[in-house]
C-alpha cells in the first residue's frame, strides 16, 4: 500500500520538511520566518495524527504504513532540532541526546526485526509522550516570541525540549531494557 491516501499524508509530511527549514533562508523578517516556520511544523505535525486516523478508519493499514510513519516523524523532529540549534535556540547536548536516541532506537529496532524480536521494542507510551513534548516543544521554539500577548514561547518551549529530554533518555533505557534478554540470547 504505498499510495494510500494516509501515506500520501506521510509522504506529504517528508516532501514538507524542506520547506520549514527553508523559511529561514527566505528574505523575510525573523518574525516572519518564526511565524511561517511555526505554522508549517504545526500543519506537517497534524498530518501525523491524520495519516493514522485515516489509516484506521479507511482500513488502510500496511506495513510499509507503519515504517514510514515513525521515520517521517523523526526526520521531522531532526530536522527542525538543527535548524533550531543553527539558530541559538536549543543546545548542542539537547539536540545530540534526542537525534542520538532516535538513531539507537531506530537500530535497535531493525536489528530486533532481523532476529525475530521486534515486539520486544514495540512502542511505548514513554516514547509517545516523548514525541508529544517534542511536537509541542519545537513549535514554540520555532515561533520564539509571545504568543496571545502573555506566553514567552521561548522558556516554555526550552522548558517543554528538556522534559522531552528527560522522556527521550527514559525510553530508551526501556527499550533497551526490554531488549536486553533477546540480545542476552542472540549473544551466547
Amino acid at each position: 500500500m504505498f499510495f494510500t491516501l494516509p501515506t500520501l499524508f506521510t509522504w506529504a509530511r517528508i516532501v514538507a520538511i524542506p520547506l520549514v527549514v527553508g523559511v529561514f533562508y527566505l528574505d523575510l523578517s525573523k518574525d516572519s520566518q518564526n511565524f511561517f516556520a511555526t505554522a508549517l511544523f504545526i500543519l506537517v505535525a497534524l498530518t501525523d495524527w491524520l495519516d493514522g486516523y485515516l489509516a484506521r478508519k479507511l482500513n488502510q493499514t500496511s506495513a510499509f504504513g507503519a515504517f514510514l510513519d515513525p521515520v517521517a516523524d523523526k526526520m521531522l523532529v531532526c530536522a527542525a532540532l538543527l535548524i533550531l540549534l543553527e539558530l541559538g535556540r536549543v543546545n548542542a547536548l539537547v539536540a545530540l541526546v534526542i537525534i542520538g536516541r532516535e538513531i539507537a532506537i531506530s537500530a535497535l529496532r531493525e536489528w530486533m526485526a532481523q532476529i525475530g524480536a521486534s515486539g520486544s521494542v514495540a512502542v511505548h507510551m514513554v516514547g509517545k509522550l516523548k514525541t508529544m513534548a517534542q511536537m509541542i516543544a519545537i513549535p514554540f521554539l520555532l515561533f520564539d516570541g509571545v504568543l496571545f500577548g502573555v506566553l514567552p514561547t521561548r522558556p516554555w518551549g526550552t522548558w517543554l525540549l528538556l522534559a522531552a529530554v528527560v522522556l527521550t533518555i527514559w525510553s530508551m533505557v526501556y527499550y533497551l531494557q526490554k531488549a536486553l534478554p533477546e540480545i542476552r540470547a542472540k549473544a551466547r
